[in-house]
């Protein structure tokens, strides 16, 4: 719930750069064709649908890093 107050208004492609992910790998992470991404790239976090919010959010937030095995 922070995540998503603190960044709604920053727009899908600054979230995608600061996660070091490309078009390309973000779609496949969420099972998403790329143009679907770069259709959506200039839109802000609020704007976006919200199925397709819940599948962005974990990406972004670093939810990933959560279960490597250290």
């Amino acid at each position: 719930m922070i995540f998503y107050l603190k960044n709604r208004n920053k727009t899908i492609k600054e979230l995608r750069k600061d996660s070091s992910l490309t078009v390309k790998e973000l779609g496949l992470r969420i099972k998403v064709e790329s143009y679907e991404i770069a259709r959506i790239e200039k839109s802000k976090l609020k704007e976006i649908p919200k199925e397709l919010r819940v599948k962005l959010i974990p990406i972004f937030r670093g939810d990933r890093y959560d279960n490597v095995p250290w």
